[in-house]
């Protein structure tokens, strides 16, 4: 007879393993299956966040953060240290642990709230049936009431550049460097190859970015990402727009990079490549074809606003369903899911979802950027203010950048905040929180920030939105 659970939850990333431990806190009886691992084979409970992504990129953007700082700012603060020396080994061992911490911590989490956490493969069957095949053992039958399908994403290969784990590699493979790459090359200008080239390049490699589009992060607000361009190019960052690749072949020299741009055929050279292009879903072997459940021509589960399936019962959240691939709106989904089983009223606000790019400066974003509003007919406002003119933000020796808001005019709802500057992930929370409560600019004009700090460019920007900034000229 096969096991049965309230809920079986597969997959066991941001979107999976929040989904488990909500469905759990409404005390049903949960199974989630994961088939990350360590090396030793025990659990990595974490997905391709804290396996593969979110975390160990921000293990080494710090660190290499901190190394590029030591050597060329620690100066202007009056400390004066030897030219830093760098101990990749100790820095890759470091992001090793904190990946280590974290997934140990998810698995405890489980372990805490009674939940079965069962590594291996799951595959969803007709009747809510669910076939796991665990890393070591035979299959089992398990039979639930709901599933929640948060299978999650991997990196798209490109045809013309196939990964070969050695000098072309996937973002993963680009964490796991053992020595620093002389000439790195990046195809993709989004978030996850502008990450990775800045975290080499601090290190010391020479780096080229190759991005198809005519346009640099087409999906920001332009102001910010004409002020991104301008920081990265200060960096020495090589970003090449409208750059298409038609061909990679690694060598006994490294490899070999085929490019057309406005110029006609390029050809580049490099140690190692990065193929950053975007991810897509992943969904190998999860849905048997008596399922019920479907996929959109692009690969995702189709589910409808509360991410049901077309399947009475059957969820999908995360990376496998439609809207961005990020963490938070995957987490954000696993808890709207659990409470709709649960019986609870749920939604997730998909017009508040923050956007961050953890470089430096960082880059940060949510609602609409200039040119939607104005696509949209709409009449606006905007205000900006630049770090230039922060306090806080000089203290930091850290003064690139700005915070711009665009508004209503008619009622001065606040329709979208892009920050490019210091701490600009932090930011953006609070817009985030005053636009989910339909918050105008004089809202947050009204709000007292405190002095000094770098929210205060907050505050500042929504006072320049009706020309009153008190600590810059307006425009």
């Amino acid at each position: 007879m096969s096991r049965s659970f309230d809920v079986i939850v597969i997959g066991a990333g941001p979107a999976g393993y929040v989904a488990a431990i909500r469905a759990a806190q409404h005390g049903l009886k949960v199974a989630c299956i994961d088939g990350w691992e360590n090396y030793d084979g025990s659990n990595a409970f974490g997905g391709t966040c804290l396996n593969a992504g979110c975390i160990p990129s921000k293990a080494l953007l710090e660190s290499s953060e901190l190394f590029h700082r030591a050597g060329h700012e620690f100066g202007k603060h009056g400390i004066k240290v030897a030219k830093p020396k760098l101990d990749l080994a100790t820095m890759q061992k470091r992001k090793a642990g904190i990946v280590r911490q974290l997934t140990g911590g998810i698995a405890g989490l489980l372990k805490a709230n009674k939940i079965e956490g069962l590594v291996g493969h799951g595959k969803l069957l007709a009747d809510k049936k669910v076939e796991f095949t665990p890393v070591k053992g035979d299959k089992e039958m398990l039979a639930a009431k709901h599933v929640i399908l948060a299978s999650g994403s991997t990196p798209i290969e490109l045809k013309i550049a196939k990964f070969d784990e050695d000098k072309i590699v996937d973002s993963w493979g680009a964490l796991e460097f053992d020595a620093v790459p002389k000439k790195l090359g990046v195809v993709g200008a989004g978030v996850i190859g502008l990450e990775l080239g800045s975290v080499w390049s601090r290190l010391g490699a020479e780096v080229t970015v190759l991005e198809a589009m005519d346009d640099f992060l087409f999906m920001a607000d332009r102001d910010v990402a004409k002020e991104a361009a301008k920081q990265f190019k200060r960096q020495g960052l090589d970003i090449k727009l409208g750059a298409k690749v038609t061909a990679a072949k690694a060598t006994g020299k490294g490899v070999k990079v085929d490019y057309d741009d406005k110029d006609g055929q390029q050809s580049l050279t490099v140690d190692k490549l990065v193929v950053a292009v975007g991810r897509r879903p992943y969904t190998e072997d999860l849905l048997a074809d008596d399922s019920g459940v479907q996929l959109d021509k692009r690969g995702f589960i189709k589910v409808d606003d509360e991410c049901r399936t077309g399947v009475p019962g059957v969820y999908a959240v995360g990376d496998c369903v439609r809207g961005p691939m990020l963490a938070h709106k995957g987490s954000e989904e696993g808890v709207m899911a659990a409470d709709l089983i649960a019986g609870e009223v749920a939604e997730v606000n998909y017009d508040v979802i923050p956007s961050v790019i953890y470089t430096a400066p960082e880059i940060a974003w949510v609602g609409k950027t200039e040119q939607e509003v104005k696509d949209s007919g709409r009449k606006f406002k905007t205000g900006a203010f630049p770090f230039a003119a922060s306090g806080r933000a000089k203290a930091m020796e850290q003064t690139a950048g700005m915070v711009k808001i665009i508004s209503a005019t008619d009622d001065d709802e606040v329709l979208g905040v892009h920050i490019v500057g210091p701490m600009a992930g932090e930011l953006i929370s609070e817009a985030v929180l005053a636009m989910e409560f339909s918050a105008s600019t004089e809202d947050i004009q009204r709000t007292v920030h405190a002095h000094p700090s770098l929210a205060e460019a907050m505050h500042e920007a929504s006072l320049s939105v009706d020309n009153r900034a008190l600590n810059f000229t307006n425009r």
